[in-house]
């Protein structure tokens, strides 16, 4: 029965947050409507600060949005860019949209609304200078600033505390720019040019959200706290708050946070940091908002009425005393966030009583600018109360009805739609210009904080419940029924009229030989005339072979060769298509798609790496054992290996024999079953003679400590700053001196990180060629370990392949190849 209510619960808050996005039949159950009337009645307003998504405590944000009913805001300083993908291959930019969009869905879940700043996760840093370095610290507060003047909290809770060097310098860098911010945003002569759009807020406290790792909080005598029973059961919803926090941290997929909840109690604390001191509550000398507007005793009257009156049975009978209440807030100024809120959750509860259903669909995902596309427009009114119908507008169009619906009735109308090529395309609002110093570059302040974009088309439906009137954002979506998951409801998508994708993310010339890769060039309603350009070299670099144009696919696909003409190491190559008329197109467009979170869409930049290198290889056929998900196969093929994924079957000696070198790809040995179980096989593998490559794992969920021949330890150490130095000794190892000689310079250009999880305590058989270490701290030796085992040769590195060879970074291909090439010197 509790899963039955958190399922009706989730549904719920789909619903109520992204009314047309639920193709769901259901009606919300009463109970549900009459949790959200009492969180409409109550104003005070939490603002949770962190530096991640997944660094937020949902246990506490769903215990204060569904029990305390208070409206709760999570900042996230970045969107997780930096991290790591435990469900794809997807990093940086294409990692982040993932993740804020399980940020979303988590707080769907939870209750909570969802802000950002521009920050950009770069990895890890041990302290917050090393952050600060990366972070223009200014243009960060100003954000945090802007984030808190916008939502006008009552209170301010920080995930971590201002110590350094207890946790990820991101994670305390929140917190110094939350205290400083809680001042900051009170004080007008502190980034003035936000006024003209928020006034000056004076938050009343700011809390850390207490806690010991592993172990439970324990209050600091003299220290003023507040404990929350967090582990509650809410009788309405039908669930603990524990249980609603887990599936909300379970939408953190790609982290591989899927969380089960604890039964019991459970206890939250947070401490005061700054701002009054209080007795009792945190919220305690917070007065009722309702306080501060005109009309505000009458609407905590109607308020009242509403919920002492409220029919759980028949819920339109509720609506005489919800249209009471929507009539005195609408006599409010909606500049005030607070209000708009309420305003929005009024006549969205009162279309719940109703259990109206407004869709506004398409028959295709996807449009180019220029084209044609037929919607349709459905209203249902299943309740007995009828509703007037008046009209939809949409891209300028108006469309009148004048049609009463009631007892199940429908409207379906036709919507023709013309998207002409002046509108914009549905790109991520934060990656429409390129980045400077780790922060977006995002130009208009009203965008700062959002999660992500608005509907690409809304259209808006007005309509009359006995003399009121309602006006319904619609976006428009597509829908349609999946054989296995049923109905499915996806964005729809605006795409440039011409798009240009490269075949190769890399394109390699070695030992300048010419080297050769293709450019599709797509057009949405007709074939523009045009010629291929490539932008970041010389003309004499490079040659269009053949140029064929598809009439029918509207396509145009060139055989592009590259020579040795270019400079040696990476050069970052544009694609464009220039038109007759002078138009340059130089964007492609790619998909994500995973079934917990909306389809993605976004428009990069058509550029490849060009990378000159005198690399010396062998003809070799590689086998790759994925791990959690990574890049490197692709890279090894463009290097001209052949790379066999060795995703299904047996790993046995026999199999594993048809292959040169065999390597095994991030966190195997965290998420790959068959090579724990079959550990013995590899070993046996590189004892007749193999050559076996393993990358880095994780000390959380290793599932063996049998890694390699003979014995180590994986460790939390790392480097974390990219350019930190690297010592070598060339002669401990022949895979630092050839096939291809490494020098110092390889180790410049490298990104995000040295590496990671490095090892400690091994064998005396192994060698450690590589010493490097972050500012400040002793130096470590254990990013790269490398053995002879029997016939063959072993190595496990921490460095981080899976980032530095997707990049193109030169230096780093060397060295991995010449891993891959240690055995036929």
């Amino acid at each position: 029965m509790k899963l039955k209510y958190l399922s009706l619960f989730i549904l719920f808050f789909l619903i109520i947050k992204f009314p047309s996005w639920s193709g769901s039949q259901h009606r919300n159950p009463s109970s549900a409507i009459y949790h959200e009337l009492l969180k409409l009645r109550e104003t005070q307003r939490v603002l949770y600060i962190a530096a991640h998504p997944d660094d937020e405590n949902t246990r506490l944000i769903a215990y204060l949005g569904n029990h305390t009913h208070a409206e709760v805001g999570y900042l996230s300083l970045t969107r997780g860019d930096g991290g790591q993908n435990l469900i794809g291959k997807e990093l940086g930019v294409e990692l982040g949209m993932i993740r804020t969009q399980e940020l979303l869905k988590a707080r769907e879940i939870d209750g909570g609304q969802q802000f950002f700043s521009r920050a950009i996760d770069f990895g890890y840093s041990k302290n917050p200078d090393e952050t600060l370095n990366n972070w223009d610290k200014d243009k960060l507060l100003a954000d945090v600033v802007w984030v808190i003047r916008k939502f006008q909290p009552d209170i301010i809770i920080n995930r971590f505390n201002t110590t350094p060097g207890v946790t990820h310098g991101h994670h305390t860098t929140s917190a110094i720019l939350s205290l400083e911010a809680f001042r900051d945003a009170a004080d007008p002569q502190m980034f003035p040019e936000q006024l003209d759009k928020v006034k000056p807020w004076q938050t009343k406290r700011v809390f850390w959200n207490a806690y010991n790792w592993r172990a439970p909080y324990q209050p600091e005598e003299g220290k003023l706290y507040h404990a929350y029973e967090t582990g509650e059961y809410d009788d309405l919803l039908g669930v603990t708050y524990a249980q609603i926090a887990a599936d909300s941290r379970t939408m953190h997929k790609s982290q591989g946070f899927g969380s089960t909840a604890p039964y019991g109690g459970a206890v939250d604390f947070i401490e005061l940091v700054d701002g009054e001191a209080f007795e009792d509550s945190p919220f305690e000398g917070v007065p009722s908002r309702w306080n501060e507007v005109a009309n505000g005793q009458a609407i905590k009257s109607a308020l009242d009425q509403a919920v002492n009156q409220f029919d759980f049975v028949d819920l339109t009978n509720n609506i005489p005393q919800f249209l009471a209440v929507k009539q005195l807030i609408d006599e409010l100024d909606p500049s005030a966030k607070w209000i708009k809120e309420k305003q929005e959750s009024i006549d969205q509860l009162i279309q719940e009583l109703l259990g109206l259903k407004i869709a506004f669909t398409a028959a295709q995902e996807e449009a180019y600018l220029g084209e044609k596309v037929e919607g349709t427009l459905v209203v249902n009114n299943p309740s007995t109360v009828d509703i007037q119908v008046l009209d939809f507008t949409v891209l300028g169009k108006d469309y009148a009805f004048q049609k009463h619906l009631k007892e199940n009735a429908v409207l379906r109308n036709s919507v023709p739609l013309a998207f002409h090529t002046h509108m914009p395309v549905s790109q991520p609002y934060w990656i429409e210009h390129p980045p400077q110093n780790n922060l977006y570059d995002v130009k208009e302040q009203e965008k700062i904080g959002k999660p992500f974009n608005d509907p690409t088309v809304s259209g808006s439906l007005r309509f009359q419940l006995e003399g009121e009137e309602f006006s319904v954002k619609v976006p428009l979506v597509y829908k349609y029924n999946d054989p296995v998951d049923g109905e499915v409801v996806q964005p729809f998508v605006l795409l440039p009229p011409v798009q240009v994708s490269v075949d190769h993310d890399q394109v390699y010339v070695l030992s300048d030989n010419p080297s050769e890769f293709t450019v599709k060039v797509s057009f949405g309603t007709q074939i523009l005339p045009g010629d291929l350009r490539l932008e970041g070299i010389p003309q004499t670099a490079y040659k269009v072979m053949e140029a064929t144009v598809h009439e029918a696919q509207k396509e145009k696909t060139y055989l592009v060769s590259v020579n040795g003409d270019t400079e040696v190491g990476k050069t970052v190559v544009t694609a464009q298509y220039v038109t007759d008329e002078g138009s340059i197109y130089e964007e492609g467009v790619k998909h994500i798609n995973y079934k917990h979170i909306p389809a993605l869409t976004y428009f990069p930049k058509a550029n490849f790496d060009l990378i000159k290198l005198d690399l010396k290889t062998t003809v070799q056929n590689i086998g790759y054992i994925p791990g959690a998900g990574d890049d490197v196969p692709e890279v090894l093929r463009n290097l001209g290996y052949a790379v066999t994924m060795l995703e299904n079957g047996s790993l046995d000696v026999a199999r594993l024999k048809q292959y040169s070198t065999v390597i095994i790809g991030i966190r195997a040995f965290n998420v790959n079953q068959q090579v724990v179980d079959q550990f013995d096989q590899l070993m046996q593998y590189v004892e007749d003679g193999g050559n076996l490559i393993v990358q880095y794992n994780t000390t959380a969920s290793l599932k063996t400590d049998e890694l390699g021949p003979y014995p180590f330890e994986i460790t939390r150490k790392r480097v974390a700053v990219e350019d930190a130095p690297v010592e070598v000794d060339y002669e401990a190892h022949p895979a630092l001196r050839g096939p291809n000689a490494i020098t110092k310079k390889d180790f410049e250009g490298w990104i995000q990180e040295r590496g990671l999880y490095f090892t400690d305590n091994w064998d005396e058989h192994y060698v450690t060629p590589l010493s490097m270490h972050d500012p400040g701290e002793s130096a470590s030796e254990g990013s790269l370990l490398l053995a002879n085992y029997g016939k063959g040769t072993y190595t496990y590195s921490g460095i981080s392949w899976f980032r530095l060879l997707p990049a193109g970074v030169p230096g780093a291909i060397k060295l991995f190849v010449n891993l891959i090439e240690q055995d036929h010197e």
